[in-house]
C-alpha cells in the first residue's frame, strides 16, 4: 500500500535519509525502530507529504504522494501524535471530532459529538469525559483521547508517533493493546515510530530498522530476535557495544 524507493532527504549539509527503501502491505502493522536522529520522523513526514524528498519516490496505492487532491489524500490518514497533542482550548469531544467538523468530512455538530462519544467509548473512556478539557485528564487519558481522534474519521491508514512516551508500564500496555485491537478491527494499515521494544512486540506485524538514513533490516516481528543483523541485534538488546555508536 505504501512504498518508498531510494528516498533521500538532506537539510543543508546534514543528510537524514540516504536511500531509504520500504514496503508496507495493506492491512499490516509496520513498526519503524531506530535511535534518535536516525530519520524516523522525517520518513513519516515524507509519506504524509509534509516534507518533499530530494530524490526517490514514495507511492500510496501506486500513486505518487505529491500529486492529486491533497485534501482527499490526507482524509485517508489518521494520526496519534507524540504526547497526544490535544488542543487545550477545545473540550475532549471537540478534539476527537476536530476533522469531522471541518473540510470535506464536515458533519453536523450533533452528529460529530455522537461519533466522538462512540470513539471515546471504544478507547475505554466514559461519555462524561466528553465535556472535560485536556488539562483535566491524566496522561493516559489524554493518550486515549488522541487515539479516539485518530480513528474518528475511520481512516484507512493510521500513523502512531511514539504512542507510549511518558506513560507508566501498565498504561503503556493498555495503549498497546488498544492500538492492536483497533488496527485489526478497522483493517487499517498502520505505521508506528517507537523506541519502546514492548510496543514493538505488542503491535507489529513487521519491523524495519532505520539507521543513518537507511533501512538496515526489515522483516516479520517473529524473526527479529534471530535476524543476525548486527544493527538490529544491538538495538533491541540495548547493548552499548556494536556498530551503532553511542553518544557519550
Amino acid at each position: 500500500m505504501i512504498e518508498l524507493r531510494d528516498v533521500h532527504k538532506s537539510f543543508g549539509p546534514k543528510q537524514v535519509l540516504r536511500g531509504a527503501n520500504l514496503t508496507i502491505a495493506k492491512g499490516s502493522s509496520m513498526v519503524i525502530i531506530g535511535g534518535s536522529g536516525t530519520g524516523k520522523s522525517v520518513l513519516l513526514k515524507s509519506v504524509l507529504g509534509l516534507i518533499t524528498p530530494d530524490s526517490g519516490q514514495i507511492t500510496l496505492d501506486g500513486q505518487n504522494v505529491g500529486v492529486g487532491d491533497r485534501d482527499a489524500f490526507l482524509a485517508r490518514f489518521g494520526m496519534l501524535f507524540q504526547g497526544a497533542a490535544l488542543f487545550d482550548s477545545l473540550s475532549v469531544w471537540q478534539n476527537v471530532a476536530f476533522r469531522l467538523m471541518r473540510g470535506s468530512l464536515k458533519r453536523p455538530k450533533t452528529e460529530a459529538r455522537e461519533i466522538a462519544i462512540e470513539k471515546l467509548r471504544r478507547v475505554g473512556l466514559k461519555p462524561d469525559v466528553a465535556d472535560l478539557f485536556p488539562s483535566e485528564l491524566s496522561g493516559g487519558m489524554q493518550k486515549r483521547v488522541g487515539l479516539a481522534r485518530a480513528i474518528a474519521a475511520e481512516p484507512e491508514i493510521i500513523f502512531f508517533d511514539e504512542p507510549t512516551t511518558g506513560l507508566d508500564p501498565i498504561m503503556s500496555g493498555v495503549i498497546n493493546d488498544l492500538i492492536r485491537e483497533i488496527v485489526v478491527e478497522m483493517g487499517a494499515t498502520a505505521m508506528t515510530i517507537t523506541h519502546d521494544m514492548t510496543s514493538v512486540r505488542a503491535i507489529a506485524d513487521n519491523v524495519a530498522m532505520l539507521h543513518d538514513g537507511v533501512i538496515k533490516w526489515t522483516g516479520p516481528v517473529a524473526d527479529m530476535d534471530t535476524s543476525g543483523d548486527p544493527y538490529l541485534d544491538q538495538f533491541i538488546n540495548g547493548r552499548a557495544d556494536g556498530p551503532i555508536e553511542a553518544v557519550r
